[in-house]
């Protein structure tokens, strides 16, 4: 078993376990070994990173699935799947996914702009 960390694009960090093929082992070893990584981990981490680089739809799947799941918001998904955010709400909408936009009190906007004032006075 090895742990891998996968990180997406931005500050995400997703740490799991997953079970690799023996020959997989061996040449994660063989890279470090022959000195072109400094550790499993990173020739693990670069090779997602490409991955996700590779094939843009996955990385657009994951930034749907997490800003649908509320782990981000719209912007860093757009940030995670590499699009304008105007492209990823486009996307949204193709999906079928519909945006949740909150909206706040008058009141208590004008209550935490006052806050925010005090703090800086």
């Amino acid at each position: 078993m090895i742990t891998v960390i996968i990180v997406f694009v931005g500050n995400l960090v997703m740490p799991s376990s997953y079970n690799l093929p023996e020959l997989v082992k061996k040449e994660i070893d063989a890279l470090v070994k022959a000195g072109y990584y400094s550790s499993k981990s990173d020739v693990v981490k670069d090779a997602l990173r490409t991955f996700l680089y590779e094939k843009k739809n996955l990385r657009i799947a994951a930034a749907i699935q997490l800003y649908k799941e509320g782990e981000v918001t719209l912007g860093k998904a757009a940030e995670i799947a590499d699009i304008s955010i105007e492209e990823f709400k486009e996307r949204l909408k193709e999906s079928g996914i519909k945006r949740e936009i909150k909206v706040e009190s008058a009141g208590k906007m004008d209550r935490e702009i006052a806050k925010m004032k005090r703090k800086h006075e």
